[in-house]
């Protein structure tokens, strides 16, 4: 009897499975051979072709992108070139020395009731925009006048000479121009088509010595309110002539008289009287 004993198989080793998962099936790990296919290339080979592939992309020079700038000082260069060139709005000319700038009084429009604060307005830009330079004064011009009260009391207030104007003395710029004009409440310069014309020597002095700026002419006194004018039709409520009627004929504002022309026995008669003795009727 003879015993035929038969070598067994090599089992090829199996890396082991991770833990919850199931071993492939002898049909799923062996790959479906199809009649009359060619053989597959080794696996060898397959792992060469990958490596060649990817050192072929790693050494591969990018090619320069034309939409996308690498920087932002490259954005900037950009825009700079694509933008046409543009003139500042505000410049200052520092090439003329301050010696030799022009400077004239001038008259503004603007307002009424808002003088004082439009002038400090004015002020504040000029400040901000650093164009001191171009400015000298500006003034609301005003005078001292004498009022009193319904009970006879004297007191002096200072009263606008041109509501709705204010002076100002500059040197006319492309500069001073806008910041004046640009400030609020200012209407224009006075002059033809709104075109800066300089006021005269003679009324200047006259503005700023009534404004207590320059020195006040020798004998000149403090005008007094006095609400009539030629021609006002008043009664005098107390005096000598208390209740007689008459015409305004004269006014003198620097002592606060005013001479009513009143019908005694028959003829008008010239009398002056403190203004605060008559009321209009």
């Amino acid at each position: 009897m003879v015993i035929v004993t038969s070598e067994p198989e090599s089992v090829t080793p199996q890396s082991p499975t991770p833990e919850g998962m199931l071993p492939p099936s002898t049909a799923e790990a062996a790959p479906v051979a199809v009649p009359g296919a060619p053989q597959p290339p080794p696996h060898e080979a397959v792992l060469a072709g990958h490596e060649l592939a990817e050192h072929a992309v790693a050494t591969q020079e990018p090619e320069p992108s034309a939409e996308m700038p690498d920087s932002i000082e490259e954005i900037e260069e950009e825009a700079e070139q694509d933008a046409p060139f543009a003139a500042p709005l505000e410049l200052v000319d520092e090439s003329v020395a301050d010696e030799d700038l022009k400077f004239d009084w001038f008259i503004l429009k603007v307002q009424v009731n808002r003088e004082d604060s439009i002038k400090d307005a004015l002020m504040r830009r000029v400040r901000m925009n650093g164009l001191e330079r171009y400015f000298r004064e500006i003034v609301v011009p005003t005078e001292d006048v004498v009022e009193f009260t319904k009970t006879g009391k004297k007191r002096v207030v200072k009263k606008k000479l041109y509501p709705g104007y204010i002076l100002v003395n500059m040197a006319v710029s492309d500069e001073s121009w806008f910041v004046v004009r640009e400030t609020s409440g200012i209407g224009d310069f006075t002059g033809s088509a709104g075109k800066p014309t300089p006021m005269e020597p003679r009324d200047v002095e006259r503005i700023l010595r009534s404004s207590k700026i320059l020195p006040e002419e020798e004998g000149a006194g403090v005008k007094t309110t006095i609400p009539f004018k030629t021609g006002d039709h008043v009664r005098v409520k107390e005096g000598y002539f208390q209740n007689f009627e008459g015409d305004v004929h004269a006014i003198d504002e620097a002592h606060g008289r005013v001479t009513v022309m009143i019908n005694i026995f028959g003829r008008a008669t010239p009398v002056e009287i403190e203004h605060w003795q008559i009321e209009a009727v």
